[in-house]
């Protein structure tokens, strides 16, 4: 299945708040549709898999990516559900709108895709490049990267940093210093219906 380029708010009125997709709210609070407005019992299923899309669409991952995260996260130590999120977080395009650098999680994408910005000096344009402690973010020098990004540094699309993350906004850099932890998060999920999900799947 391919990334999801439909309308934003259509998705966000069905899921709930997704601060990664888009900045905008919705008019309508229940979910759209025919039968939006209806009582709708959900089953197990309808429950779990709502989660997973809730993961899918706030990161902009295909459902094939996501997949191959679940199988990373189940390999790695420690709590699978965690580790899937922090797994999600660290890729730099995330790490980027984390920063602050641009308003959602697909304009960072259009960032990194294009070539603005640079990971220790390097440019990268791999939007799902996994960020270790260590590395630091940059903006390319040139005038229309530096001009991007401090548009989007004055109107953040959340408001506060992550602990793992150090911003100097006077050099357009940030440092990743550890790994996310789990109030840092902003999506509202439970991680644990998701790795149910796909071991039902399996």
């Amino acid at each position: 299945m391919s990334r999801y380029r439909g309308p934003r708010l259509r998705v966000v009125r069905r899921l709930g708040t997704l601060p990664g997709l888009t900045r905008k709210d919705p008019k309508r609070s229940y979910p759209p549709g025919q039968h939006g407005q209806g009582r709708r019992k959900r089953s197990e299923y309808a429950v779990r898999l709502e989660e997973k899309q809730k993961l899918r669409f706030n990161y902009g991952v295909t459902e094939k990516q996501l997949l191959r995260y679940v199988k990373k996260a189940r390999r790695l130590p420690g709590s699978t559900g965690q580790v899937l999120l922090q797994l999600l977080e660290m890729r730099l395009d995330n790490t980027v709108f984390r920063l602050g650098m641009a308003p959602t999680i697909p304009a960072a994408r259009q960032l990194v895709n294009h070539g603005h910005i640079c990971v220790n000096g390097r440019r990268v344009n791999i939007a799902s490049y996994n960020c270790r402690p260590g590395d630091v973010i940059s903006v390319r020098n040139t005038e229309k990267s530096r001009e991007m990004v401090k548009a989007n540094l004055d109107s953040p699309g959340l408001a506060n940093i992550p602990s793992h993350l150090v911003l100097d906004k006077d050099k357009l850099e940030g440092q990743v210093n550890g790994v996310v932890e789990r109030e840092w998060i902003a999506l509202q999920i439970n991680e644990l219906l998701v790795i149910e999900y796909y071991s039902r799947q399996a």
